[in-house]
């Protein structure tokens, strides 16, 4: 897709050396025409006027036009009459240059594709975020356009620690809040921190996201180890066993089983970290969609000087927004706001106090609880479709978030599910990648509904039905 560039002449870098005894036409002429072939310049992108290019090189405007007048000539440029000077569609680069098979061969759109962790985009609050901008570039004060606290605007901090403390019961304050961008930067920034504390070793729920998570733990330098979860969360006496003095949780909605770490193993996990001066690292992963009950509170609130705890708006927003925010115990907080400096300087101003208007006025509550209201009837949806097209699957995890697992009966076979269905234009994801291990047995699927229209979840469900409750008899006929 060519550029269209506004405004009344678009600048373009080319060099003039009057010492070097070639003519001053033909060093204009031969620079355009290697931007042109060498693909600097895209067919139908726009020139300069020549009155603009001739006062940027310091050159006559009657020569430049004599250049353009060549290259149209050679039918590298075109000029039509009320409009700019633009490089010809078909120029020599596109005759010489064929398209890449990757960039032609597109796949197969989907009519329902089930991934996860990605919330209703088409839902994004658009008119309230634009409010929320205005206002905070009209209130923000000229010095905030600086660097700087690494740790985030005070406003934001200010804002989302009040936030936290009344909707997660965290035990938030803005001097112990940093700002950053998204999660992940979150946790990379805590275990660069914890292991210049000398902690070597990192674990986390399996199934979890052993991909993301165990990179994010290697790329620190330290040991990621896998510990179980069941139906009441992650294990703490395998924890015990494993000799890890850090441990990242879900604790709310655990990722992607959809359990509930239960009041027991909470407070077992938190004398775990007493007890080794270890750490547990809070993901507040789907903490604002609970369907069942009201939220629970946040581990953090339990014991804030042994819980980091992250949160963003990646799920209730969009992602696209790369804000989050990070609660630190008092003897982390100075290590974490140095290597936040020492990473990027700090998370745009701006974003973070349009943010905070949109927190401060009720917007974002308001936004909360229509997507709620959106997100459970997917999931109703999603259990109708089941029940009609496949009753022999059992589905889970449907407390909170906007994903659950649906156990697929014993004789299935997840890879074999998961091909046929996208045969089918029906995007399906295994629990396999959620493993440790990467075992397909049992054979379970996260059906994530965020980003599905409701119309596209029946579609979907009713094209794979027999796939999902037949185990593997659809293997020796796939419908097209």
């Amino acid at each position: 897709m060519t550029v269209q560039w506004a405004g009344l002449s678009p600048e373009l870098l080319l060099g003039i050396d009057r010492s070097s005894g070639e003519q001053l036409r033909v060093q204009v002429e031969r620079q355009l025409r290697d931007a042109i072939r060498g693909g600097r310049l895209a067919a139908g992108e726009r020139l300069p006027s020549s009155r603009e290019l001739a006062r940027s090189l310091g050159l006559s405007r009657g020569l430049v036009q004599e250049c353009y007048a060549q290259l149209r000539a050679e039918g590298y440029l075109v000029t039509r009459v009320g409009s700019a000077t633009r490089v010809a569609a078909c120029t020599p680069l596109a005759t010489l240059v064929e398209p890449s098979a990757e960039r032609t061969a597109q796949p197969p759109r989907l009519m329902a594709d089930f991934r996860h962790g990605v919330p209703d985009l088409a839902s994004f609050p658009r008119a309230d975020w634009l409010w929320a901008v205005r206002e905070a570039a009209r209130r923000m004060p000229t010095a905030d356009l600086g660097y700087g606290d690494p740790r985030g605007s005070l406003d934001l901090r200010t804002v989302v620690a009040a936030y936290l403390r009344r909707i997660r019961a965290s035990a938030a304050e803005p001097d112990r809040t940093l700002i950053c961008s998204g999660y992940a930067q979150g946790l990379a920034l805590t275990l660069q921190v914890l292991a210049r504390a000398g902690i070597g070793a990192v674990a986390h729920e399996d199934p979890g996201s052993p991909a993301s998570t165990s990179a994010a733990v290697r790329a620190a330098g330290l040991t990621p180890v896998p510990v179980p979860v069941d139906t009441r969360g992650i294990d703490v006496t395998a924890l015990e066993a494993s000799g890890a003095r850090a441990v990242v949780v879900t604790p709310a909605h655990q990722w992607p089983t959809g359990v509930l770490l239960t009041p027991q193993r909470r407070h077992a996990l938190l004398a775990w970290a007493r007890r080794h001066d270890a750490y547990v690292i809070e993901d507040d992963y789907d903490a604002e969609f609970r369907y069942d009950r009201e939220p629970v509170g946040s581990l953090q609130g339990l014991a804030a000087d042994r819980v980091i705890s992250i949160g963003t708006v990646s799920k209730s927003l969009a992602p696209a927004l790369r804000i989050g925010w990070l609660l630190s115990p008092p003897a982390l907080t100075t290590p974490l706001t140095e290597a936040k400096r020492t990473a990027d300087r700090g998370t745009p101003t701006l974003d973070q106090s349009a943010l905070a208007r949109l927190i401060e006025s009720g917007r974002y509550d308001r936004h909360l609880r229509r997507m709620r209201t959106l997100y459970a009837a997917r999931c109703q949806a999603l259990r109708a479709a089941l029940t009609k097209h496949a009753p022999q699957v059992r589905l889970t995890g449907l407390a909170a978030g906007f994903h659950a697992v649906a156990h697929l009966p014993d004789d299935a076979d997840e890879p074999t599910v998961i091909t046929a269905a996208r045969a089918r234009r029906v995007g399906l994801y295994g629990m396999s990648t959620c493993r440790a291990s990467g075992s397909t047995e049992p054979s379970q699927l996260v059906l994530g509904f965020g980003d599905v229209p409701e119309q596209a979840i029946a579609q979907g469900i009713a094209t794979v039905g027999d796939l999902l409750g037949h185990g593997r008899r659809p293997k020796a006929g796939i419908r097209s």
